[in-house]
C-alpha cells in the first residue's frame, strides 16, 4: 500500500466522499460492533457526550505517520492510555472539526494553520458514553509540538503502514461490568493502543484500505 499525500487524498475522496462537508454514514460505529449481545444501555452508555478527535497524519519520504498521545497518569478518565488529540465539544466550538483542532492545539501545540482536514470518519460510540467524531488531517511541514503535561505525558508517532496492516489488529477480551467485553488492540513497541483509539484506526482501515 502507498501512503503518500496524493494516495491519501485520493482514497478519502473516493471512499469517504471527500471533505468534512460530507455527512458521516448514518449508522455510527463503536464498541457495540464487537459486542452485539450487549443491551442497548450498556452498549451506548446512559448519557452521550459529544467529542471530536484529530487523526494527524505526518508525511515523510519513507511513508506517513500518525501522531498520538499518551494521556497523563493523573487524569480521572483513561489515564495513561494512548489516544488521539481531542476532547469534548464545547460551547465555544463552531463545529466538531473546530473542537478537534482546538484540542490538538491545547494538548500538543499543533497549530491549526499546519493542519489540512481532508475527511471525516463515522462517529465512534463508546460504552462509556462518548460520541467521538474523528477527523483525518494532513500535517504540513514546519509544525512544532509542545505537550501540555497537565493532560499529555508523551507524544508518539506511529507509522501508518503499521496501523493499516490488518495483521496488527488483534481482538482482545476482558470481563467488564460482569460480562465479556471485546475490543481491538494494536500493540506497538512499548505502547498498547486499544479501545476507542484502536477501534477508530480499524474503521479507518476498513473505509480507506480494505479491498
Amino acid at each position: 500500500m502507498k501512503f503518500s499525500e496524493e494516495d491519501l487524498r485520493q482514497r478519502v475522496q473516493r471512499r469517504l466522499g471527500g471533505g468534512i462537508a460530507s455527512a458521516p454514514a448514518p449508522q455510527a460505529g463503536g464498541d457495540h460492533e464487537l459486542n452485539p449481545e450487549w443491551p442497548e444501555a450498556d452498549a451506548h452508555g446512559p448519557v452521550r457526550r459529544p467529542c471530536a478527535v484529530l487523526l494527524p497524519l505526518t508525511l515523510h519520504p519513507a511513508g506517513a505517520g500518525v501522531l498520538m498521545t499518551r494521556r497523563a497518569d493523573h487524569l480521572p478518565q483513561h489515564a495513561g492510555q494512548i489516544a488521539f488529540p481531542g476532547g469534548k465539544i464545547g460551547p465555544e466550538d463552531r463545529s466538531p472539526v473546530n473542537a478537534a483542532l482546538r484540542e490538538a492545539y491545547e494538548e500538543i501545540g499543533l497549530h491549526p494553520q499546519f493542519v489540512d482536514i481532508i475527511g471525516r470518519l463515522e462517529d465512534y460510540r463508546t460504552a462509556t458514553g462518548f460520541d467521538i467524531a474523528p477527523f483525518i488531517g494532513i500535517v504540513r511541514q514546519g509544525f512544532s509540538l509542545v505537550p501540555d503535561h497537565n493532560e499529555v505525558a508523551d507524544i508518539l508517532e506511529v507509522p501508518l503502514a503499521f496501523l493499516m496492516q490488518p495483521a496488527n489488529h488483534r481482538i482482545r477480551e476482558v470481563i467488564w461490568r460482569g460480562r465479556p467485553r471485546r475490543f481491538y488492540a494494536m500493540p506497538y513497541k512499548k505502547h498498547y493502543i486499544w479501545g476507542a483509539t484502536a477501534g477508530i484506526l480499524r474503521r479507518m482501515y476498513e473505509r480507506l484500505y480494505s479491498e
